[in-house]
């Protein structure tokens, strides 16, 4: 059972950065999967921030977040990172870390392990 721990979220000033981690757990193939991120703040449905191919080669970046965000992902410690920086208050959110069997996707419907979910919260 493939298992997705968030953490690095917290309370942040505009402008300021955080770096997301998601370790994964549950069986080595996880190293093949494409990997995620998504966030969902209040009132406003799930959506795509960034997503990373198994290898790393590849990246797809919302172009909300392009140029302040960057997905990598270490596959010897299993684990994928979102570095943001520049942060907005519209960055505010549940920030979700997701795998996928499927090649680089940004379709929430093609992933098929979730983590719980880590909160980043941006203040004025």
């Amino acid at each position: 059972q493939v298992q997705l721990v968030e953490s690095g979220g917290g309370l942040v000033q505009a402008g300021g950065s955080l770096r997301l981690s998601c370790a994964a757990s549950g069986g080595t193939f996880i190293r093949r999967y494409t990997m995620g991120w998504f966030r969902q703040a209040p009132g406003k449905e799930r959506e795509f921030v960034a997503a990373i191919n198994w290898s790393g080669g590849s990246t797809d970046h919302a172009d909300s977040v392009k140029g302040r965000f960057t997905i990598s992902r270490d596959n010897a410690e299993n684990t994928v990172y979102l570095q943001m920086n520049s942060l907005k208050l519209e960055d505010t959110a549940v920030y979700y870390c997701a795998g996928a069997r499927s090649p680089l996707t940004p379709w929430a419907s093609q992933y098929d392990y979730w983590g719980q979910g880590t909160q980043v919260t941006v203040s004025s």
